[in-house]
């Protein structure tokens, strides 16, 4: 790994997100120099399910040996950000980093996005990414080597990192784009750079994206850390680049990679945006034994419905998995009637699951016949299948055992919404 030189000592980072995963591996690795850091992010409170807040960001900061101001940040509030910068000010004297690595991450179609997942990420990523810089400039430009750092990838405009997910790819090219700019603009004065990791970096959102299995091939987030002391330890000559964390860590010397890997031998996912096919991605997430929850382009195609009964298929199609495949094993036929009549199915037995109007093209292991309204209100958690088929309001021909495993997808559905 690289040494740390001490040359942070006494500079101050303000670095959005930095309560876990790389953001507080940047963090602890300035800390190590004796920096100031402002964690400036929104988990004040323990998330049952993500680690950290920005107290215990701020301890292990500390434990490392800098100074800590933990700060809640919403980086789409122009006034929580003003405030977390006067009190930076005042408690350390000025701003000489900034690291926006905040970010919003959705990987669906057109279609399969909603627009407050747009709004999003579109306000985090580009909008965030924006106002922080903007607000922190006037600071930076008082500092003896000021930089901006976004963790963002390089402007790859090929269409395949378009196609499948749209708003996500505008809402992070909206980062480098910052970079292209203000890096031009402020040349001589400030540093902006971007950084984007060669393969997966194992955190929480890859954890989600990909499952559990997922972390075998990834390295961890210290290669980001690394990476980024590296490149805020360069002039403000340095300027305007699209850096791979192990492309300027080959550059400072490091040979051994093995020691940022998760499970080192294990062969490593290409990260996004990069020369991999997403297509690709996705079979090799599942040939690592992960399950992406994101779909290339035919997947997406598929989902392009229509209506009422359309719109909940599309949702149905978001949450299908090869894992979810692999743990049901089987075909689901509906018969509609009432306001939206007609026939659809969901193919949970073959390839990476898939939805459909019309009669499925194998035999049907279950059946439901019920009214359309019934079906969208099972579907959005209204009504459960239980009580649905007990008050006869759901009629059921086929496999029982299978019919239940519907409600695990139900399940899912509902907690993709949250």
């Amino acid at each position: 790994m690289l040494p740390n030189t001490g040359k942070l000592s006494g500079y101050t980072l303000f670095i959005t997100g930095a309560s876990r995963g790389i953001g507080k591996a940047i963090a602890l690795k300035a800390a190590k120099d004796g920096a100031n850091v402002v964690i400036a992010a929104k988990t004040a409170e323990a998330h049952p399910k993500l680690p950290g807040t920005i107290y215990t960001a701020a301890e292990e900061i500390e434990a490392a040996g800098g100074k800590a101001l933990p700060c809640v940040v919403d980086v789409r509030d122009e006034k929580q950000i003003s405030d977390a910068l006067e009190s930076a000010v005042q408690k350390f004297g000025g701003i000489d980093i900034l690291v926006n690595n905040a970010s919003a991450i959705s990987l669906t179609g057109t279609l399969n996005t909603p627009m407050k997942k747009v709004d999003l990420m579109l306000g985090i990523n580009l909008r965030g990414t924006y106002l922080t810089s903007k607000l922190c400039i006037p600071h930076l430009l008082k500092s003896k080597n000021p930089h901006i750092l976004n963790l963002s990838p390089p402007l790859n405009l090929n269409p395949i990192w378009f196609k499948s997910h749209t708003a996500y790819t505008m809402a992070k090219y909206g980062m480098s784009m910052c970079v292209l700019g203000m890096a031009e603009e402020f040349r001589g004065s400030i540093a902006v750079n971007a950084l984007w990791p060669r393969t997966a970096i194992q955190t929480a959102a890859m954890d989600m994206l990909g499952g559990s299995e997922i972390a075998r091939s990834c390295r961890k987030v210290e290669i980001m850390a690394d990476a980024a002391y590296a490149i805020l330890n360069k002039t403000i000559s340095y300027t305007g680049q699209f850096v791979i964390d192990e492309d300027i860590l080959k550059k400072e010397g490091i040979k051994d990679f093995d020691v940022y890997a998760v499970s080192p031998g294990h062969p490593l996912l290409p990260d996004f945006f990069l020369d991999e096919d997403p297509e690709k991605l996705e079979k090799m997430m599942v040939d690592y034994g992960a399950s992406p929850a994101f779909k290339s382009g035919k997947a997406s195609a598929e989902a392009a419905f229509s209506g009422p009964i359309g719109e909940t298929f599309n949702m149905i199609s978001g949450i299908l998995s090869p894992e979810l495949v692999k743990t049901t094993q089987g075909v689901y036929k509906f018969d509609l009637s009432g306001e939206h009549p007609g026939v659809w199915y969901i193919d949970l037995k073959n390839d990476a699951g898939s939805v459909a109007s019309g009669e499925p093209p194998v035999k049907a292991d279950v059946e439901m016949s019920l009214d359309s309204n019934d079906f969208i209100k099972m579907f959005t958690g209204k009504l459960k299948p239980t009580m649905a088929f007990m008050s006869g309001k759901l009629k059921i021909k086929g496999d029982m055992t299978l019919a239940i495993k519907m409600e695990k997808m139900m399940a899912l559905m509902n907690k993709s919404k949250l």
